[in-house]
């Protein structure tokens, strides 16, 4: 039995976060560990207090962490496990805690089998022995995803530091296996919990939810509210602290239920979900196909629908319609209504979308041609202009969303703009038929 395991009596842990990296400092690397560190913890009652970003240097990764102990008693750190020069973090957090290196012949012979089964000619190579060097008194966490293995150094005075990889896939493995569990345990059945669920919402500014939401705007019986726009729309997440794991879940439920019923078809998923995915489901249902005319997203939003496992059965194809001769010639779009209305405008997006649902027999085509900079704009028709048509069996709509954001941000936002007229439109049709 470890020091992990003795028997303490249930309570709940504040931790703080130190990522190790200069890639990470230097903006190389986007530290995406200590995000799922904190999302995983919180959701078995870990609270993460602070975190922290500090560079491969022994003197910085000891002060970082020392003063974290000082802080709260239990830090995770990721990154510097590796077997090269710069991975001091082991040797570092060691003389923190007073303790020498040493060989384990375990972990040595773990790594040599590794190698090995690679198919590596010879012997390991020398540097990952490193790997094999361990504080004395820790305990080993294995990791089945690399081969760094994970540290839990702890002293008498029950601080302690949790060391994992800071590869994510290796890190979010050994989280799952090993933390996570030890973490459970160490909190007993009565510790509370951090819980959330997350509604997607789209096609409504953030401004305007708190009016639709009304009284439940700022958050209700015990759960607060955030709100969290983005590219792909508005996110709201409810939060519980503070209860047990059942009671979250079920207060959770209750405030998802009232808030789906306010806000309507304005909710298309939640946690992850894509609305691309959603899309297909609905058009599969309806035993639907669609196509594609795209102008300014470059082909973004035919991506978007093929990304998606087992789209085949329900994307015809699309067209990629850049200039006016490929509209025209491809599309079916008329010299005069360019000539009219411009290239970027719901006249040209109709009939962009009709061409496509013709051209490819396709039950359902959607479109989008607008200016998405950083050049191009006029006063009429600044960056950001986009127009989005669908056609659904010959009934046409068509918006102008004003787009804001740079190239790619304009870019990707309109995608999903079109994703929201076309799943809109789909509902409209199911509601008159």
């Amino acid at each position: 039995m470890d020091r992990f395991s003795r028997n303490v009596a249930p309570r709940n842990v504040n931790v703080e976060i130190v990522t190790i990296g200069d890639e990470l400092l230097l903006g190389f690397t986007i530290d995406t560990n200590a995000a799922h560190l904190a999302r995983e913890l919180a959701a078995i009652g870990v609270a993460i207090v602070r975190r922290s970003t500090c560079g491969d240097g022994a003197d910085d990764i000891a002060a970082a962490v020392r003063e974290a102990l000082d802080r709260t008693g239990a830090v995770i750190t990721t990154g510097g496990l590796g077997p090269t020069s710069d991975d001091l973090t082991k040797p570092s957090i060691a003389a923190i805690f007073g303790r020498a290196m040493r060989l384990d012949e375990a972990v040595l012979e773990n790594l040599k089998g590794r190698w090995k089964a690679r198919g590596w000619p010879g012997d390991m190579p020398v540097a990952n022995r490193q790997q094999a060097m361990i504080p004395e008194g820790a305990t080993v966490l294995a990791n089945r995803h690399g081969s760094a293995p994970g540290i839990w150094l702890e002293d008498e005075a029950g601080r302690w530091v949790v060391m994992l990889p800071g590869v994510p896939r290796e890190m979010r493995g050994m989280c799952a296996d090993v933390l996570l569990p030890r973490v459970r345990e160490r909190l007993g059945a009565s510790a509370t919990v951090i819980a959330s669920r997350t509604l997607r919402t789209s096609g409504v500014a953030e401004s305007a939810l708190p009016e639709i939401l009304g009284p439940l705007a700022s958050g209700f019986n015990g759960l607060s509210l955030a709100y969290l726009p983005g590219w792909e729309g508005v996110d709201l997440r409810l939060t519980c602290r503070g209860h047990l794991a059942t009671e979250a879940a079920a207060m959770l439920e209750t405030g998802v239920a009232a808030m789906r019923e306010r806000l309507g078809v304005t909710v298309y998923g939640e946690g992850n979900d894509d609305l691309a995915a959603f899309v297909l489901q609905q058009l599969r249902a309806r035993r639907m196909t669609i196509a594609v005319a795209e102008s300014c997203t470059g082909g973004m939003l035919g991506a978007r629908l093929t990304a998606i496992p087992g789209s085949s059965d329900v994307v015809l194809g699309g067209v990629i319609a850049y200039s006016n001769e490929v509209k025209e010639k491809h599309l079916g779009v008329h010299t005069s209504t360019i000539a009219a209305h411009g290239a970027v405008s719901e006249a040209t997006a109709r009939e962009m979308a009709t061409g496509a649902r013709t051209r490819f027999g396709a039950d359902v085509a959607i479109s989008i041609t607008g200016i998405a900079g950083p050049d191009g704009g006029t006063p009429e028709k600044p960056v950001g202009t986009i127009c989005i048509a669908v056609d659904v069996q010959g009934a046409v709509q068509s918006v102008r969303p004003a787009v804001v954001g740079d190239r790619d941000e304009i870019r990707s936002r309109s995608a999903q703009a079109a994703l929201s007229l076309v799943r809109r439109a789909l509902l409209l049709q199911s509601e008159t038929t």
